[in-house]
């Protein structure tokens, strides 16, 4: 099964402990070899790095990892190819442009039959590869491009939420649809359910999807060391997303259904139950 991750956080952090462990999972503890993939906000742009092998034994790891790069805004996901076979254009997570700035999106799950479900209602936004995820994520677009993103500043929070919350609503009926969305201002995240793998064999979709666990880091120092995560400054929030707990900190599942919105490491809106 794919696995999902994603940071929000106050000020740019690195990622590498939490990357080294979902890593693991993209191959040398789990059976998800078929692609890996990261992206890193940076104002309205994004860097991107994915590959479609195994990300437990990737040189482009060591490298992420030897570079420290750092984000505000962090979404990861190792795949187990369901639809798509193991190529660049079918690996999370995906991005596109809209209004002059970077979205970016990666889904754990199947949707079935999405694309004469959910058909696209114009030219804009079209897959590169043939994913359910990818051709649910340019329904999402088509549906967000109407709220108009300005020049400098986004739509208003409680417009993108309920247009995100909308979408999940009609994926659930597909199938699992686990996801993570950023517009590089909000990070959103979907729970829903999925499958899990127990005795060799998995399990049918079940709650929860994700996962989420929020720190406040603080130190006297101007760096410390919090979860993994390399901060450059004594105070900040940090939240997380994984589709399961990657360390023994109290991890919270997210309830079925809900949609989450995240800012500089802390939530401020949820919908849902």
């Amino acid at each position: 099964m794919c696995e999902l991750f994603a940071m929000s956080s106050t000020v740019p952090a690195t990622v590498n402990y939490s990357l080294e462990r979902i890593a693991r999972h993209g191959g040398l503890t789990h059976a998800n070899r078929d692609g890996w993939g990261i992206g890193y906000f940076e104002g309205r742009d994004v860097r991107l790095i994915k590959e479609p092998a195994p990300a437990s034994d990737s040189p482009w790891v060591r490298f992420i990892a030897e570079r420290e790069l750092e984000s505000h805004c962090v979404i990861a996901h190792v795949r187990w190819a369901t639809q798509g076979g193991a190529t660049l254009e079918n690996t999370h997570p995906f991005e596109r442009e809209l209004a002059g700035r970077r979205h970016v999106f990666a889904h754990n799950g199947s949707l079935d039959d999405v694309e004469h479900t959910l058909p696209f209602e114009s030219d804009r936004f079209r897959p590169i590869g043939d994913t359910d995820s990818e051709h649910a994520f340019c329904v999402l677009l088509q549906q967000l491009e109407p709220l108009r993103y300005g020049a400098t500043e986004p739509p208003p929070l409680e417009a993108r939420l309920e247009t995100v919350a909308s979408f999940a609503a009609e994926a659930r009926l597909l199938g699992s649809a686990n996801f993570l969305y950023s517009d590089g201002e909000v990070l959103f995240a979907h729970g829903h359910r999925r499958r899990y793998e127990e005795g060799g064999r998995m399990t049918e979709p079940r709650p929860p999807g994700l996962h989420m666990l929020s720190r406040r880091c603080a130190g006297a120092s101007p760096e410390v060391d919090c979860d993994g995560l390399t901060v450059s400054v004594p105070k900040q929030d940090v939240a997380l997303l994984a589709s399961v707990p990657l360390t023994e900190d109290p991890w919270v599942a997210l309830p079925e259904g809900v949609v989450v919105a995240l800012k500089a490491g802390r939530e401020v809106a949820r919908i849902g139950p």
